[in-house]
């Protein structure tokens, strides 16, 4: 059985901890809402200009820029979004799963997979398993800002217009609410046209001219989504981050009061046994 000495030792060991997690609870709901806030005001932008990409793209001619192309797929690059920290509960580890599910699923059908991995611990979950990747960004998150996703944006780019490869895509946890975020792949290129409705298509009037349009166009379009992905994957991270130190502070509560309890009990019985051992001497005296 442990000694008082023992159980006071876990419980101000737990006590410790516990004052990490509710400090690092209240760190990742300031950080939450600040992130909350970006995404919601990011989001009606990406979608309104994925409308508006999708809507050139059914309308212009494949030949007029190198990201409109349409190839085999049989090269795919795939962005796997992660945080560069952990204490954040199921977030990477369930990003992980499904993007080990979907390189295998993709390999299974032929096709040629490269990786662009964001965030420290996709770094390492495939370095343990010593895949190379092609790219790796870290430290993304500190200041998730246009121009960080510019950069990602660049590479990929530079690859599918080179030829290098046919279609890009992007797995990230998508923010739904506080205790809620979904895992999503989504495919970035080639473009998706707009769906037919059964009426003809009327074409625009550009200025200064169609390729000039969609060369400046497509390109900030996938920057703003990339920008999205990002904003989508900081607000998950936070939120998961605040609810999984939340109910560790909750379980170092229950575990002080647990331990608590023993330690009473433990002192009772000391009591007890030493107030056994004096009516016993002296009794043993008479």
């Amino acid at each position: 059985m442990a000694t008082l000495r023992e159980i006071r030792r876990r419980i101000a060991s737990v006590e410790k901890t516990q004052q990490i997690t509710r400090a690092m609870h209240m760190v990742a709901a300031a950080k939450f809402r600040k992130s909350q806030a970006a995404i919601l005001l990011a989001r009606p932008y990406a979608r309104k200009m994925a409308e508006v990409i999708g809507s050139l793209a059914s309308r212009a001619e494949l030949d007029l820029h190198p990201l409109l192309a349409r190839r085999l797929g049989k090269r795919t690059e795939v962005a796997i979004v992660t945080a560069d920290k952990g204490l954040c509960g199921g977030f990477n580890s369930n990003i992980l799963r499904e993007a080990s599910r979907s390189i295998g699923r993709m390999r299974s059908e032929g096709k040629q997979v490269s990786l662009t991995l964001i965030g420290r611990r996709s770094r390492d979950y495939f370095r343990r398993r010593m895949v190379k990747p092609r790219a790796v960004h870290i430290d993304v998150f500190e200041d998730v800002t246009y121009h960080t996703a510019s950069l990602i944006v660049d590479d990929i780019i530079r690859l599918f217009s080179e030829g290098e490869t046919d279609e890009l895509y992007f797995i990230y946890n998508e923010f739904k609410s506080a205790v809620q975020q979904d895992v999503v792949m989504e495919r970035l290129l080639p473009f998706k046209p707009m769906e037919k409705t059964g009426r003809p298509l009327i074409d625009y009037l550009y200025e200064p001219s169609e390729p000039a349009v969609l060369d400046d166009l497509l390109v900030k379009h996938i920057k703003v989504q990339v920008y999205t992905i990002l904003l989508e994957s900081s607000a998950s991270e936070h939120a998961a981050r605040m609810t999984a130190m939340d109910a560790a502070t909750n379980n170092a509560e229950d575990m002080i009061e647990f331990l608590t309890l023993r330690y009473n009990r433990a002192r009772q019985e000391t009591i007890t046994k030493e107030l056994i051992d004096i009516v016993g001497g002296a009794e043993a005296l008479h």
